[in-house]
């Protein structure tokens, strides 16, 4: 077990020492309890006896202004503390920021942590959390400073948009990231395809909601590169092009259920597929157009 607090605490001091390097200034990172990172340094560099971690925990505040143009001058600040046992258990992370109502500050701390535990288990995982917030935080500000019963209608009518996603990735390889994709996209009711290998393409559609929940989730994993190459967006009441109201989801899909495709796999890691296996696949789907948007080429 001792040996474990000294590793747990080598990690805790990895990340500050990491945190301290990326926000150099005391008004974007402010440690609030110095003797406690000096006692920490000290325990992992062995010049305290004893094997029990110090009892003081680290503390600090990262402040983070906001720049989207509807939080702009917002800033937000993340408090957080390690337990000793960090990074086997999660930080206490929590998120101050004065355009969130209570309620909304609940919701979003509910889900940072749902996030957290699903995605950062065992990790060091401040740097995580920063992204999240930086991604998320919009969802709920945006719902404050709505009038009220604006957001009921919201929710009443989730499916009143469709849309398709062509994501596009310098590499897809990582067994658990290919895991995700397939997993989410069934758990968010998405249809479409997973290319693994590099370059890697991921296409999902379905409900606007759910392929954005996608995207947030999938873009904070670590990628060398990745990006929505193109995007459709539908609205569902709208007419379609033969007068006809457009009513469904499900008519609008374009794929059924969602599968990892491989095209003949080749290469030295066999990771390169044929792009013109991709071609005649998105051509039977009736979505050719978008490989040109990928490849930059007319496909064959």
């Amino acid at each position: 077990m001792n040996m474990s607090y000294l590793e747990w605490a080598e990690s805790q001091l990895a990340e500050i020492e990491l945190l301290t390097s990326m926000f150099p200034s005391q008004d974007e990172l402010e440690l609030t309890e110095q003797l406690a990172l000096a006692e920490l340094r000290n325990y992992v560099e062995g010049s305290t006896s004893g094997d029990n971690p110090p009892p003081s925990r680290p503390q600090f505040l990262i402040k983070h202004k906001l720049d989207s143009s509807s939080t702009e001058g917002t800033e937000c600040i993340l408090s957080c503390s390690y337990p000793s046992e960090y990074p086997s258990v999660l930080p206490d992370i929590t998120v101050r920021c004065s355009a969130l109502s209570r309620a909304d500050q609940t919701r979003l701390q509910a889900q940072l942590s749902t996030y957290l535990m699903e995605n950062c288990q065992g990790e060091v995982c401040v740097l995580a959390a920063l992204d999240w917030v930086k991604d998320n935080l919009h969802l709920f500000i945006n719902k404050s400073s709505l009038p009220a019963p604006t957001p009921k209608t919201e929710s009443a009518c989730p499916q009143d948009a469709f849309s398709r996603l062509w994501i596009y990735s310098h590499h897809i390889y990582n067994k658990s990231k290919r895991k995700n994709i397939l997993e989410w996209s069934k758990e968010l009711g998405l249809s479409g395809f997973s290319m693994p290998g590099k370059p890697g393409v991921v296409c999902v559609e379905g409900p606007q909601s759910a392929c954005e929940e996608f995207w947030s989730r999938v873009k904070v994993l670590t990628w060398k590169k990745i990006m929505i190459r193109h995007r459709e967006d539908i609205t569902l009441d709208r007419q379609g092009e033969d007068g006809e109201t457009v009513e469904s989801i499900d008519s609008l899909r374009k794929f059924t259920g969602f599968e990892e495709a491989m095209f003949d796999p080749h290469g030295n890691r066999g990771n390169h597929m044929d792009l013109g296996q991709l071609y005649q696949f998105l051509n039977e789907k009736g979505c050719c157009d978008v490989f040109q948007i990928y490849f930059g080429i007319e496909g064959r």
